[in-house]
């Protein structure tokens, strides 16, 4: 069952939020562009949701059906009972969602652990995908940044006085990303707490589990990327240290089809380092 909530008309194009059930598990996403037209869905990172894509999606609403979804146990989706965020389970999370949208194919844009979702997903179903992105990431991920994040995520409070203070404990980590993208990815990235403080909507649960030294996702997807058929797009940040040089020439050659692009003066989240360039290149390979 799908239900709108709410039409976000500050912007000459509406985001529309819904929610629906897949497999017992309940599911935000936003909506816009026309139905009828090809449809487009956008994969966030780890920690992130689904509005961090509002301004590529208004972007690309004049030629496609655009949907945004928030991962399993992140923005306002509902976190996993059984603490499962593989990728793997997270790629099927996808193809349920595409299912359910009725559609038998689509063009995918994934970052960081969505872009992994998406490799997944489309290395699983080859014949649903008809163009994918995926933005700085790969089947591997370096180790040095496998470190950052993981000690960023254990290190983060649980609790800011107010969205202000969550806003400035991430800008001062993250130095590049632009200032107005920023402050509304950390908008909807919390929510209020009883004594009026803010905290975090992802699934503290991730955050307990890289504390702890937990966090595990076995999913091979070396396999998967090699199973894709689709024009593919890469994109890799210039001072990245998530996916590395060595990693994308690879997935160039394993997957002959990829166009690899490095962006420069950016480092792992593209879209919010240099949101210029990311648009570009976006519009112009999806709208081949």
């Amino acid at each position: 069952m799908v239900k709108c909530a709410r039409a976000d008309d500050t912007q000459m194009t509406p985001i529309v939020d819904r929610w629906i059930e897949l497999r017992g598990q309940r599911f935000h996403y936003t909506e816009t562009g026309e139905p009828g037209r090809s449809p487009v869905v956008l994969l966030h990172g780890i920690t992130g949701h689904c509005r961090t894509w509002d301004e590529e999606a208004r972007l690309l609403a004049d030629r496609a059906h655009v949907f945004a979804l928030d991962l399993r146990g992140h923005g306002d989706s509902a976190p996993a009972a059984s603490g499962d965020y593989t990728v793997a389970t997270m790629a099927h999370d996808l193809a349920v969602f595409v299912d359910a949208l009725g559609f038998a194919s689509v063009r995918v844009v994934g970052l960081s652990l969505g872009g992994r979702v998406a490799i997944g997903f489309t290395g699983a179903q080859p014949a649903r995908v008809a163009r994918l992105v995926v933005i700085d990431i790969g089947p591997d991920v370096a180790e040095a940044g496998r470190r950052r994040i993981g000690a960023m995520m254990a290190a983060t409070p649980e609790r800011f006085d107010s969205v202000e203070a969550a806003y400035r404990y991430v800008r001062a980590a993250n130095p590049r990303q632009d200032d107005g993208l920023l402050r509304a990815r950390i908008g909807h990235a919390v929510r209020p707490l009883p004594d009026g403080g803010v905290t975090w909507k992802y699934d503290r649960a991730i955050r307990e589990a890289m504390r702890s030294g937990r966090w595990n996702d076995p999913t091979p997807l070396w396999p998967a990327w090699r199973a894709i058929t689709c024009p593919t797009l890469l994109v890799r940040g210039a001072d990245s240290d998530v996916l590395s040089v060595e990693d994308a020439k690879r997935m160039t050659q394993e997957l002959p089809g990829a166009w690899l692009v490095e962006v420069p003066d950016s480092s792992h989240t593209v879209p919010m380092d240099q949101p210029a360039a990311f648009r570009s290149l976006l519009l112009e390979f999806l709208s081949e």
